[in-house]
């Protein structure tokens, strides 16, 4: 690299997608392009170990200026401390002051949609930024549907029952009627429709995260009524946890009418069944229809400010940040992966351009996040020792589905032990002295 040239050094996850940065890497490019004085270097991590390549890193000395973290991993990034013993990312809020510009660049994080936005907030305002995201929907074989008499795709609870009920009348029907992976992720968007807290302090937005309450209403309201589904036969479950492919060869071969499933799947899943001969339709994920809607919350990453960089350094990094969010980036980004149009304004462009005309699917994920009611609830929580949480629940779920446990109870013994995991990360991290987290999962 010319001596003249000012590196920005930018870690982002990758994931198992053919090309999946190289619209960022673009985007690094026309930002080299627009500003000759910095020279934007991007390395792909896969998802599951960036903190241990960022804990590498810290331990030799070379640590990047800006960093992806999955949103899993939000505590986990406030919590890793730098070789100085000081935290080793720094807030956005303040990083960007009030400028509605950096570098020429326009500040673009207010355009961000919200629920995507300030799933990235904390006791010190933002903290992160999401350059991409994703939602759960619900995919519909329509066709199948039809010869049940269902007319409409089912958007409560209660709906999906009745509908599953209707398919499972079918002479030579399916099996099972729906499925989704027990996965972390499909708890923490239930307890997000329904308002629910999964931990203290506004869900870890106002203090460290201290207690967990994996019994509370909201996370009873959706544990027995999974378990309700697979007790009547509607709800198909391999026996193993977090096991999305069996869910997407059931639903393929049509021996389901429903999946609940990642929004970046749309396109693929409406492929898949026009190429066997029925049409899928994605909806919004149902919601329990006994209490008020309050939104659904994202999935994905937020890029992480380095703590200590100079001036010109740091500004370079913020304005790239902005850079990668530009409605021309942010449109390409969604129709290549799939991934929302992080920014309204992208949205809207899509909008005028006929693209949701012609791809209905991919209006669904972003239409459902605009629909958050944006309260610490919705946003979804914040909290320690998030992948050995994420096991105690979806091994409470797997004793329900496959031991017959009594729900309450198996979930009131999960709580304890998972309290315990929350405690003794807490313990070590919070200090004194404060330490960086020393387990570096991103979850099971």
């Amino acid at each position: 690299m010319p001596a003249d040239k000012i590196a920005i050094n930018v870690w982002l996850n990758e994931y198992p997608f053919p090309g999946f940065l190289d619209p960022l890497k673009e985007a690094a490019a026309t930002f080299g392009a627009a500003h000759p004085e910095y020279e934007v270097n991007i390395q792909g991590r896969d998802f599951r170990t960036m903190p241990t390549h960022v804990a590498r890193g810290i331990a030799k000395g070379e640590t990047p200026d800006l960093v992806e973290f999955f949103y899993t991993s939000t505590q986990l990034a406030l919590d890793t401390l730098g070789r100085d013993g000081e935290p080793l990312f720094t807030p956005i809020g303040p990083a960007i002051g009030g400028r509605t510009e950096i570098l020429g660049e326009p500040v673009l994080v207010d355009d961000v949609i919200p629920a995507a936005r300030d799933f990235f907030t904390g006791e010190s305002g933002r903290i992160a930024m999401p350059p991409t995201a994703s939602t759960v929907l619900l995919y519909a074989n329509t066709t199948l549907l039809a010869s049940a008499g269902v007319t409409s795709v089912p958007r409560t609870w209660a709906e999906v029952e009745a509908a599953c009920r209707a398919v499972a009348r079918l002479a030579g029907g399916p099996a099972h009627r729906i499925a989704w992976p027990n996965h972390m992720w499909m708890f923490l968007q239930a307890m997000a429709q329904q308002g629910g807290r999964l931990v203290d302090h506004d869900n870890g937005r106002s203090g460290r995260a201290e207690k967990i309450s994996l019994v509370s209403d909201e996370m009873t309201a959706f544990f027995t009524w999974w378990q309700r589904l697979h007790r009547d036969g509607h709800f198909f479950y391999s026996g193993e946890q977090s096991d999305w492919m069996s869910c997407f060869k059931a639903f393929g071969e049509q021996g389901l009418a429903f999946i609940l499933s990642s929004s970046v799947d749309a396109s693929r899943l409406i492929r898949q069944g026009r190429e066997a001969g029925f049409t899928v339709e994605a909806a919004p994920m149902p919601y329990n229809d006994e209490v008020p809607y309050a939104g659904n919350l994202m999935g994905g990453d937020g890029m992480w400010l380095a703590a200590g960089l100079d001036p010109a350094r740091r500004d370079g990094a913020l304005a790239f940040m902005q850079h990668v969010i530009k409605p021309e980036h942010a449109v390409e980004w969604h129709k290549f992966q799939g991934r929302l149009p992080i920014t309204r304004t992208a949205v809207r462009l899509l909008e005028e351009e006929g693209w949701f005309t012609e791809h209905p699917e991919r209006r669904v994920a972003s239409d459902q996040l605009e629909a958050s009611a944006g309260l610490p609830g919705t946003l979804g929580p914040i909290f320690g020792e998030f992948a050995g949480i994420q096991k105690e629940i979806t091994s409470a779920m797997h004793d329900v589905l496959t031991g017959d446990a009594e729900p309450v109870a198996r979930f009131t013994q999960a709580n304890t032990e998972a309290q315990q995991l929350l405690d003794a990360y807490n313990a070590h991290c919070a200090g004194p002295p404060r330490r960086s987290p020393d387990s570096m999962k991103v979850a099971w």
